[in-house]
């Protein structure tokens, strides 16, 4: 899809029908032929057009035949199969020339949509001046999404105090591998913003100066906050790990004693079971049935006296008891 605009006198862009001088050409996921036209009219390269459309591509700079080329990660939130979202990124590519300007990208971009609509003002003819408002603001969506990503995360923390499933350890993990594509989306967008002071006016004109400033400071502080919230994610994923392993220990332990406790009778009956009369058996009366009831009555004596022990042989005391021990000594 490609989509023509021009801005006169700093109001929102007006669409046109076709290409003019100093106008914006919004490239969306264009067919080859539409790169080809494209190309025709702006004299930019249909590899330089193509390149932001690969979903791979890193964020990099490219000068050629008076052509300057920036693509940067841009944040995208998805709809998972869950019915949640995932936070990922995908290129961007902003090319201008003493022609026009052109943004390629394989899908339709919030920040963009702000400058059609006119809730950021742009200007057409003043290429370096949208690229740095529009790198300025795609920090800042990073920023927000960062956000949004830190208020999902406390959101799915106190629901897992509530009850542990695998939907939100799910959740966790996918927020957790949107924290790694950010991250490394940050850095290499910062890489382009360093190579920004090298355009021409950045750093003679005072109103881009403090633009970059801004973008410079912006892009440093999404990467300290993407870091941050990468860290404690990380913690979180380990802490639950360890208590759903406690809790498997503690319920392997407790089928372990039942198992020792059931194991005790079933033993002693199958030493004696064979080799003495029951009650009920032919020939025999009640009264000289009196082993098996004393074998009955000895195995469950002997089976709760070991299940006494094993219950007050709880390991998770020793350590209390000497830690307990050592403060008293350093009391004394």
């Amino acid at each position: 899809m490609v989509k023509f605009y021009l801005t006169k006198d700093g109001v929102a862009p007006e669409q046109l029908d076709r290409f003019e001088e100093k106008c914006w050409i919004d490239l969306v996921n264009p067919s080859d032929d539409e790169c080809e036209d494209v190309s025709a009219f702006t004299g930019i390269s249909e590899d330089m057009l193509k390149a932001a459309l690969d979903e791979e591509e890193r964020a990099r700079t490219e000068f050629d035949d008076g052509n300057s080329m920036f693509i940067v990660d841009c944040p995208v939130i998805e709809e998972s199969d869950g019915g949640g979202d995932i936070y990922t990124t995908l290129p961007l590519g902003v090319i201008y020339n003493s022609k026009c300007i052109v943004t390629v990208c394989l899908k339709e971009n919030t920040l963009l949509r702000d400058y059609i609509t006119g809730r950021e003002r742009v200007r057409t003819d003043r290429p370096v001046h949208f690229i740095l408002t529009f790198m300025l603001g795609n920090a800042k969506r990073f920023l927000y999404c960062l956000k949004q990503i830190d208020r999902k995360t406390r959101r799915i923390q106190s629901e897992m105090e509530k009850t542990m499933r695998n939907t939100e350890i799910i959740q966790l993990l996918d927020l957790q591998n949107s924290l790694v594509y950010f991250s490394t989306s940050l850095t290499s967008n910062f890489r382009v913003h360093d190579k920004l002071n090298k355009v021409e006016g950045v750093a003679t004109k005072e109103e881009y100066l403090d633009l970059y400033e801004d973008l410079l400071i912006e892009g440093k502080q999404a990467i300290e906050t993407c870091h941050i919230y990468k860290d404690i994610l990380s913690v979180t994923m380990d802490a639950y790990g360890s208590v759903i392993s406690n809790n498997a220990n503690d319920t392997m332990k407790k089928l372990t004693i039942i198992t020792i406790l059931l194991a005790i009778p079933t033993m002693i009956a199958g030493f004696w079971g064979m080799n003495m009369p029951v009650p009920g058996q032919s020939g025999y009366a009640f009264y000289e049935t009196g082993w098996f009831w004393l074998v009955v009555f000895g195995a469950v004596i002997l089976t709760a006296m070991i299940g006494v022990l094993l219950l007050r042989s709880n390991p998770l005391k020793k350590p209390l008891r000497k830690k307990k021990k050592r403060e008293k000594n350093k009391r004394d």
